[in-house]
């Protein structure tokens, strides 16, 4: 056995090449022409084959390094007969025509076979190919290409084209010979991430196939309504846009139930039907005051923030279209009887879909309550440009301890979700705390 080193061929007027890939390893065996690494210089991609059947004995080049013509770059232990040397038994009458025809065919030069000339120009002006989709990827979710793509069969134009595009190859179901990856691939890959519908998209997602279900039983395709489409498009861009920290607490709710139930008859003089929401916004609107940086809006450049001085609060309407969210304007300035009004107002104005513009914009804050279906908790999605959301679920009666003793107790699960890049976690606490404390003493309103 003999070790034969290998170095990179003549680079023409190109000095310097970067190692992009390593296509071998260190003990692997390698055949004439299988390809041992990438080089990249700023006009071309080439694959350095290998001249000779080896076994990988070393490797002298790194991923990044800078190359030039006669680098080492590894060496194959060879038998002795398989070597270039053996291979050629005469001396070649010219010098320098030989030197030639071995830089020729030591270097494969990155252009697909269908579009290889008759005769192959010089590695270093060789063009690569322009994709005329690039214009159109600002609107194709990207993803970083990472990690060990050696075991995918491309050649090195189209994992160029990849890394142009920022589309991980391994992603990618190749139509090639042997699945290999083609141009075309990487093409309609791009244009199938493109043409997912808006608010569907997200970084390192593939879109969830169709099926065809029918071939299981009877099926039927119902319509979704246009606002079950709308609201389905926000909850998937709120939820894939806002990173979501939830935050869990219960509140003794036993004396408000008792108060809201002694103004039961001064409520019918009213005629205004007290349920527990115009107290829970009235809560609300004292925790945002009291942790004004739950009343902000993130700028999408995220180099700064809107501190809002007003406060408004939606509160989330199921109907039979789709969810909606009416907004309750200055919630801090009203009364709880003009909240139990307004509240009701807007409801019925929601479920018969009368509801203006104006009247589902400018929150500051949303609350979602699922009441007595609302199970033992939930947690809400962020409605965003807001920055947290409180979700209510279901009044349940536990023995809580009380001034030493057990007592039965009413008990209202509360969730609050909010933008963690807006708000940290010890603030996400201390809200929760405070909304509890109050909801546990209503009088904490009155200061």
């Amino acid at each position: 056995m003999s070790v034969e080193n290998i170095k990179v061929p003549d680079l023409g007027d190109v000095s310097e090449v970067e190692v992009i890939e390593l296509l071998v390893s260190v003990g692997q065996s390698v055949a004439v022409n299988d390809s041992l690494l990438v080089l990249e210089s700023d006009k071309a991609a080439m694959e350095i084959p290998a001249p000779m059947d080896g076994i990988v004995k070393s490797i002298a080049v790194n991923l990044g390094d800078q190359v030039s013509s006669g680098s080492e770059m590894m060496s194959l232990e060879v038998e002795p007969e398989k070597t270039s040397l053996d291979a050629n038994n005469s001396e070649p009458s010219d010098p320098g025509q030989s030197d030639k025809a071995a830089g020729e065919a030591a270097v494969k030069v990155n252009v697909e076979p269908e579009t290889v000339p008759a005769e192959v120009p010089p590695v270093a002006s060789v063009p690569v190919e322009s994709s005329p989709v690039q214009t159109n990827l600002s609107h194709a979710p990207a993803t970083n290409v990472t990690g060990d793509r050696s075991h995918v069969y491309a050649g090195p134009a189209v994992r160029k084209l990849a890394r142009e595009l920022g589309v991980d190859l391994a992603e990618i179901l190749g139509t090639g010979i042997k699945s290999r990856v083609l141009k075309e691939d990487i093409h309609d890959f791009v244009k199938s991430r493109i043409h997912v519908p808006a608010g569907q998209q997200a970084v390192g997602i593939s879109p969830i196939a169709d099926i065809d279900f029918s071939q299981f039983g009877e099926i039927e395709n119902q319509s979704l309504s246009k606002l079950h489409r709308l609201v389905a498009t926000n909850m998937h861009r709120n939820w894939s846009n806002v990173p979501h920290v939830a935050q869990f607490n219960e509140a003794d709710v036993t004396d408000l139930e008792t108060f809201r139930s002694e103004l039961k008859p001064e409520a019918e003089r009213k005629e205004v039907r007290l349920t527990f929401l115009p107290f829970l916004l009235k809560a609300c609107a004292k925790a945002l005051q009291e942790y004004p940086q739950f009343n902000v809006s993130l700028h999408s450049s995220g180099e700064h923030r809107i501190q809002k001085k007003y406060l408004h609060i939606g509160v989330a309407v199921a109907t039979e279209a789709g969810l909606v969210v009416p907004v309750i304007r200055d919630v801090d300035k009203k009364s709880i009887w003009q909240l139990a009004s307004e509240v009701i107002e807007l409801s019925d104005k929601a479920k018969q879909r009368k509801l203006s513009p104006e009247e589902m914009q400018g929150g500051c804050f949303s609350i979602s309550s699922l009441g007595a279906i609302g199970g033992t908790g939930f947690i809400p999605i962020v409605n965003a440009p807001e920055v947290a959301i409180l979700g209510v679920a279901k009044t349940t009666i536990k023995p809580v301890y009380v001034n030493g003793e057990l007592a039965a107790r009413k008990m209202l699960p509360l969730t609050l979700s909010y933008d963690h890049r807006a708000v940290n976690g010890v603030d996400g606490g201390l809200f929760a705390d405070f909304l509890v404390k109050i909801l546990s003493d209503i009088r904490y309103l009155s200061l």
